[in-house]
């Protein structure tokens, strides 16, 4: 396979996001179905299954956490790749990929280690209590064994997705998430091991997936190789990666902190029967954002390589399509939540006190989902091109500067319902706030590098 092949600086932009953009939604879809399938196995528990969804809900913090880390090297790394294969240097994007793979083995055994010793105190702070603890540490404790195998499954599919292999980067996840749906099952039902053999399940689909990816990237279909002699760490390609993945790990752990910071003022205003809602809120949230997610994700490869090429006027195009596609699919889903929210609650619960609550909540919850079509468009795209200090601001922005403060303060003067209204009024003012900013700074940019490169 030559250097020259899934070259975006040609043809058309939209054929080329959409290509890449299809495989990448389902992709992560069905990698966002390797929770979502236990929660949804778990909430048909005889007896106990609210309080195991709670318990798992728990969980979520520090699942954040771990994909925080398989981002910052994934997210990280790519799109370096993409710019150092437009601009045609090969060798460097290699290099680049072998460094983060690196970072990627290092880090996720630290995060084990770290895991496995801490996980029970920082359950107990996320909002635990006697009769959820159990389920959470059950299920934590086999999850971290798993650790390397989700860094590199979905650290290194970054690399497989930025080459244009959409279709490679697909089986990745849907291997493992169909090994996931055959085994949870038998694990928890057959085998009676419950919250633990969903966990089990997990960890060993996850392998399946790590292996896939191992494999293509050091085969001969693959574009950039992994080498052994390409492994070893050098400073300037960690900093680089460091500093452009910061978004996509600030992105995971400020997820990370609203959910403890929601968690626990639920805990206080609700106790555990809200914090399951709160769980199956976050399942919905992460299956009906992947659309517009995929978009946008799939627009980084082509940004960043004509961005390379100094194909000016194709990254304009670019954005413009991707926020377009964005913002109508955001909105598409937006409008099946609001008009059916009892549908999607009935896939984790059937029990109709959550029913009741829980549509209420996704009424107030997801209120101005749409807008964050414009968050996720403006981060690509900083992302994309290399724009590493305003994708990691807008990461904290919103969900550190907005969410948080937001979840403390309204649920005093609002109840419960303040934890969920916190979330709505971030969508609008996040949303906007990023896109804008992106409009006015990179976008400004691009435009006067267009018009330069026109006059020659």
């Amino acid at each position: 396979m030559g250097k020259d092949e899934n070259n975006f600086a040609r043809g058309s932009i939209p054929r080329h996001i959409i290509n890449l953009a299809g495989p990448m939604i389902v992709a992560q879809l069905i990698n966002v179905l390797y929770n979502v399938i236990d929660r949804i196995y778990i909430g048909r528990l005889p007896d106990v299954a609210t309080l195991a969804m709670s318990g798992l809900g728990l969980c979520l913090p520090l699942i954040s956490i771990i994909i925080a880390f398989a981002n910052l090297f994934g997210m990280g790394g790519s799109p370096l790749c993409s710019i150092a294969r437009g601009s045609g240097d090969h060798d460097l994007a290699e290099e680049i990929m072998g460094n983060s793979f690196s970072l990627l083995i290092l880090f996720s055994v630290l995060i084990m280690i770290i895991g496995l010793l801490f996980k029970e105190p920082l359950l107990w702070a996320f909002g635990a209590s006697q009769n959820t603890i159990t389920y959470a540490n059950d299920y934590m404790s086999i999850y971290l064994l798993g650790t390397p195998f989700v860094l590199i499954g979905l650290g290194m599919n970054s690399f497989i997705n930025s080459q244009g292999f959409a279709k490679i980067g697909m089986m990745t996840v849907l291997l493992g998430a169909i090994t996931n749906i055959i085994l949870d099952p038998i694990f928890i039902f057959v085998l009676a091991m419950g919250v633990k053999g969903a966990a089990l399940a997990t960890v060993i689909s996850q392998f399946v997936s790590a292996l896939w990816t191992f494999q293509f990237l050091t085969g001969r279909k693959t574009i950039l190789k992994l080498k052994k002699e390409r492994l070893k760490l050098k400073i300037k390609h960690v900093k680089k990666i460091f500093a452009l993945g910061m978004a996509g790990f600030m992105m995971g752990l400020t997820n990370s902190v609203v959910t403890i910071v929601c968690n626990a003022t639920l805990q206080t205003y609700g106790g555990d029967f809200y914090i399951a809602i709160m769980t199956i809120i976050n399942s919905i949230r992460e299956v009906v954002s992947l659309p517009g997610q995929g978009l946008a994700n799939a627009s980084q490869p082509v940004l960043g390589y004509n961005y390379g090429a100094k194909q000016y006027q194709r990254v304009l195009k670019a954005i413009r399509f991707t926020t377009i596609t964005c913002f109508l699919t955001s909105f598409l889903l937006w409008l099946s939540i609001t008009l059916f929210p009892q549908f999607y609650i009935q896939i984790f619960s059937h029990n109709p006190e959550i029913i009741t609550q829980g549509t209420q909540a996704i009424h107030l919850y997801f209120f101005g989902f749409f807008m964050m079509a414009f968050q996720m468009t403006g981060q690509a795209v900083a992302v994309g091109l290399g724009k590493s200090k305003q994708a990691v601001f807008f990461s904290l922005f919103r969900k550190v500067m907005i969410v948080v403060p937001l979840t403390l303060i309204l649920p005093i003067y609002m109840g419960i319902d303040g934890v969920f209204i916190a979330e709505a009024i971030s969508n609008f003012i996040g949303g906007g706030a990023c896109y804008l900013t992106m409009m006015l700074t990179i976008g400004k940019d691009l435009k006067k590098k267009r018009l330069s490169v026109a006059k020659g």
